[in-house]
């Protein structure tokens, strides 16, 4: 099973010049964790989460509003393509404590992929377990 056959494929994205604020309340709004960050002609550059939003802006002062997504995001984005296997994706996803990812095709973004839409597929359910206890397992040492 590919990635492409269980990703989400209409993504919501943010531009990296709209505010930390426009991104709260987007996250909010679909009831999603994170945003992936991206240019004008499409290109992913990072990924803004409701725990950047937390860490980066409210817990250092800065005022939603009149803060940029860019200074808070999470500039260093891993990505798939849609053409990876859905498991060896899980299997990256808990190696590097990753619960979403971008899915990347020829330079642009084209849909996101988690952990909950691995673990809604039966045939691989167990990689998306393996791959939840490996995350949950590392923060917890931490």
């Amino acid at each position: 099973m590919k990635v492409s056959d269980i990703m989400t494929k209409n993504v919501i994205g943010i531009d990296p010049e709209e505010s930390a604020e426009v991104a709260a309340r987007t996250l909010t709004h679909y009831n999603i964790g994170a945003l992936p960050v991206r240019t004008a002609d499409g290109k992913v550059c990072g990924v803004v989460t409701d725990r950047d939003l937390v860490i980066r802006c409210m817990a250092s002062g800065k005022q939603p509003s009149q803060t940029k997504v860019k200074t808070v995001m999470t500039g260093r984005v891993l990505s798939v393509s849609p053409d990876m296997d859905a498991a060896a994706a899980a299997q990256l996803m808990g190696s590097k404590q990753i619960r979403r990812l971008p899915v990347v095709e020829k330079g642009k973004l084209c849909g996101m992929i988690s952990l909950g839409d691995i673990a809604r597929r039966e045939e691989i359910q167990t990689v998306a377990a393996q791959a939840l206890n490996g995350i949950t397992s590392i923060v917890q040492k931490g």
